[in-house]
Parts: structure tokens; C-alpha cells; sequence
């Protein structure tokens, strides 16, 4: 499938009351009928996503939201669903028509000020104003971009797709690299991929395929082997590779057969730092040596796939920890967007390397991981730690290096076994 995968598509959130026209925008920018239209508030209920390509950006994902100002018991939980959708927006439109500028709109302005997510106004229904509508001054004096739209007409909706192109994160412009910085043109990477139960049948998993493409747009080279052929590689190589990637199960393995004068890290970790903030999950492995038995500690997974009897999450990350702990330690299992609003009972937060979540809702709770006092890591550096070379899979990384150096705790506390 040539699909680009939707984690790496720029997030874009429709925001505003009942009935100001979000779906019909959507529509109208997509030029399909994905969202059901009605003159009925609170026809949208749960979030609809759209995917399109929205040159030269490259691939973009819609996000309808239902009404800001939904009202009752069923509306709250429609609003409740609406604000997670500011933890995964990249760039917010907020929607309103003549004369509806208010209390609603000023708090969605301010929580998208406060995440630092960049806004574009639209004054849509333009062709029920005889007249246009006047720019508020609050927008006038923020200097927020501001385009005044006709979904029936189609006036203001070039306006609005430049807008959009000229307000959106640096990052999706100039896509950051996943391992090509580490790795010289020319250069070579061993990537080591386990076919075990967890692997697809007859293909590799994302982040593994993202990085074969991502040395591949640098002009390097790589060679694919399995961790039990991994030696044989090496030693067939008339020059040493510049860096060997392992999926994270096979670190133990991997660390014993790579010659520690070759770098080596993780696919997970790799997606720790392109997804996430690689310091912050290096500094919270340091609370896998505070861990004692009884702790709770909660396991985040982007994906939503069947678990299977030897789940990485569910399954092997616990068995480590508790090894490592000398105890029984209490997980909490949590998929997809799922996130509680209290973490306070938390001694841990462990995530996947979020292959389908974008870089904005990582970093989202990371920052109230950070603002509850709970330590966040990573699964690839979170087994690290547990077999006690952490600081051999951070060497590539010299920042995430010192902050794991930096944090407390002993160096390697804990080393278990892994047995695959």
C-alpha cells in the first residue's frame, strides 16, 4: 500500500460551535462529502479525519470536530472528545460566523495560544454577509491570519489552502531525519529485524520500513539481517557499518555480537527522539531503579493491534521490569488516544515508539507527565536500562546521553536477562 503512514501526516483541527459550518469546510477543502451536514447543532459527534495531500506540505490529516459549545450530558462527552483533539493538532483552524464571536471562541484561541499550535481563523457563511464580516480586534491585535470563507460560493477557499501552507510547522516543510544524520552518504547500517510472532506476515513493521527509506533518502546504504545473523554480517563486511539498529527485543543479543567500537541503538529509540523528546525519555529510565513492588506503572501503545501471548507491552516489558524490581509491579494498559487526566497514582509512564501517532500528541503527554511529577520513558530505552546498556543504545545521542548520565539512580541498576 502506498499509503503515507498517518503519524506522519500534519494534523489539522477544526474547532468551533454547533452549527458554524466546521463539516461544511471540511467538504469544501477536500471537495468530498466526508462529514454530515445538516442545518440540525450538533450534527458531528465524534472526530472524522480525512486525509489528502495538500501541496506542497505532502500529506495532511482533517480533523472535524463536534461544537465547542455542545450542551447536556452527551454533549459534554462530545466536547470532552473534542478537547483531546488539541493534544494531536499540529495546525487549528477555528471557525466562526457573523457576529458569533464570543467566550468560546476567546477559549479555544487562548488553549491553542497556550500549546503553542499555530491558528488560522475563518469567518465562514461569507456569502450570507451582504457586507463581509469585520475582523475581530482580538485577532487584529494578535496578528492571527484570518480568511473569510463561502463553502456554498468557494470564495476564500484558495485563500485559505495558502494560509494553511504558510502556517504550518517548519518540521513538515523540512522533515527532520530519522537516522540519515547519523549515518554519511555512502555509509553503511545494519538493521537487525527479528521475525517472531509479532511480525506481520510478509512484510516489516513500520519503523522499520520508514528507516530503510529514510537511509535511502540520505544515500546511504543498508544491509537487512535477522539477530541470529547478525555476526556473519559483520564479519563479511570489509569495513564496519556506521551504525547497527535493532528492534529492542533482540538488544541483548545484539549488544553481545556488535564490537562496542560500532554504535548501535534501537528502532524504538530512533522513534523516541523523531516522535518524542529523546532527553526527557532518557531522564525518566532513571525511575526504573526507584520502581519497588507494588508501584504502578502505566504501558502506552500507539497502535491498536490483537495482543498476542508474547506482546512486547504486555507481556515482556513487565517481566523485565519485574525482574529488574525484584517484585511484583501493577501495570495499567492503555491503546490508541486513551490518556488519563490524573496521573498522580503513577509511578511510570513507558510508550511505544508512537509509529502512528504524530510528533504533537507524543510531546503533549510528555508535557503532563511532566506537569503531574511522573517520570515518562520509552519502551526501547526502557529495556535498555533493564539489561543494564542503557548508555551503550544512548552513545549515538550524545545530548540524551548526558541527561541520562545526569538523572539519579545507579548506572545499570537492575540488568536482567532476556530470554527471547
Amino acid at each position: 500500500m502506498n499509503i503515507p503512514p498517518k503519524g506522519m501526516r500534519l494534523h489539522i483541527g477544526l474547532f468551533g460551535r454547533r452549527n458554524v459550518g466546521k463539516s461544511s469546510l471540511l467538504n469544501a477543502l477536500t471537495r468530498q462529502h466526508v462529514s454530515i451536514v445538516s442545518d440540525v447543532a450538533g450534527t458531528t459527534t465524534d472526530p472524522v479525519e480525512k486525509p489528502m495531500e495538500l501541496l506542497p506540505i505532502g500529506p495532511v490529516q482533517f480533523i472535524d470536530t463536534a461544537g465547542i459549545d455542545d450542551a447536556g450530558t452527551l454533549g459534554e462527552m462530545r466536547v470532552q472528545r473534542t478537547r483531546q483533539v488539541f493534544d494531536r493538532t499540529d495546525l487549528g483552524i477555528l471557525v466562526t460566523a457573523a457576529g458569533e464571536w464570543g467566550a468560546f471562541e476567546d477559549a479555544v484561541l487562548d488553549e491553542l495560544k497556550l500549546r503553542k499550535i499555530p491558528v488560522i481563523v475563518v469567518l465562514n457563511k461569507h456569502d450570507l454577509s451582504c457586507e463581509g464580516q469585520a475582523v475581530p480586534e482580538a485577532l487584529i491585535d494578535a496578528d492571527i491570519a484570518c480568511v473569510q470563507v463561502s463553502c456554498v460560493t468557494g470564495q476564500g477557499l484558495a485563500e485559505l489552502r495558502h494560509a494553511l501552507v504558510q502556517s504550518a510547522p517548519d518540521e513538515f516543510i523540512n522533515t527532520p531525519s530519522i537516522v540519515g544524520d547519523l549515518v554519511p552518504p555512502g555509509e553503511l547500517a545494519v538493521l537487525v529485524v527479528p521475525i517472531d510472532k509479532e511480525a506481520p506476515k510478509g512484510r516489516l513493521i513500520l519503523p522499520q520500513v520508514q528507516t530503510i527509506r529514510d537511509l535511502l533518502d540520505h544515500d546511504a546504504c543498508c544491509v537487512v539481517v535477522k539477530e541470529h545473523g547478525l555476526r556473519e554480517a559483520l564479519n563479511r563486511l570489509k569495513t564496519p557499518p556506521a551504525l547497527v539498529v535493532t528492534d529492542s527485543q533482540a538488544f541483548q543479543q545484539v549488544s553481545a555480537d556488535t564490537p562496542d567500537s560500532i554504535p548501535m541503538t534501537s528502532f524504538s529509540i530512533l522513534f523516541a527522539r523523531f516522535k518524542g523528546d529523546l532527553a526527557e525519555f532518557a531522564r525518566g529510565a532513571r525511575a526504573i531503579g526507584r520502581l519497588k513492588s507494588g508501584d504502578r506503572v502505566m504501558v502506552c501503545e500507539a497502535c491498536t493491534h490483537h495482543p498476542i501471548e508474547d506482546d512486547i507491552g504486555r507481556v515482556k516489558i513487565p517481566a523485565w521490569l519485574n525482574r529488574s524490581v525484584g517484585g511484583e509491579l501493577v501495570f495499567t494498559h492503555l491503546q490508541g488516544h486513551d490518556f488519563p487526566a490524573d496521573l498522580g497514582d503513577y509511578k511510570l509512564v513507558i510508550h511505544c515508539g508512537s509509529c502512528m501517532h504524530n510528533r504533537r500528541e507524543v510531546l503533549s503527554k510528555i508535557i503532563r507527565c511532566r506537569q503531574a511529577g511522573v517520570p515518562v520513558t520509552n519502551y526501547g530505552i526502557a529495556i535498555a536500562y533493564s539489561l543494564g546498556i542503557c548508555e551503550r543504545a544512548l552513545r549515538p545521542f550524545p545530548d540524551a546521553l548526558q541527561a541520562f548520565e545526569a538523572g539519579t539512580g545507579d548506572l545499570g541498576a537492575g540488568a536482567v536477562s532476556v530470554d527471547r
